[in-house]
């Protein structure tokens, strides 16, 4: 079954690094690496169950609420609950094998 793709861009390494954490602790979901989109933009993504995945990507924006109280570091979040296989061979949301450890969580 493919696992749904979670994803939240923010402004600033700290922010998204706040962002990283809360959606790995949060639910069981696997940390499938970051993008820097541009200049201080970021995107954490994240896989597993879809309900994993909405609540991780719930908590990420909740981090970023408690990093920014004006909410401007805040730029984007998406689930996607099945991406399609021609998506994955195409951006980066595919597992790789160093993180087969994290898998079994």
């Amino acid at each position: 079954m493919p696992a749904a793709v979670g994803m939240v861009e923010v402004k600033g390494l700290p922010p998204a690094l706040a962002v990283a954490d809360a959606m790995t602790k949060a639910a069981r979901v696997t940390l499938v690496g970051y993008e820097k989109v541009s200049g201080a933009r970021y995107t954490v993504i994240v896989r597993g169950d879809v309900s994993e995945v909405q609540v991780s990507v719930a908590a990420g924006v909740d981090a970023v609420k408690r990093v920014d109280t004006k909410e401007e570091l805040l730029l984007s979040h998406h689930v996607i609950a099945r991406p399609d296989p021609n998506v994955e061979s195409v951006l980066p949301i595919h597992y790789r094998k160093a993180l087969e450890k994290f898998l079994d969580k």
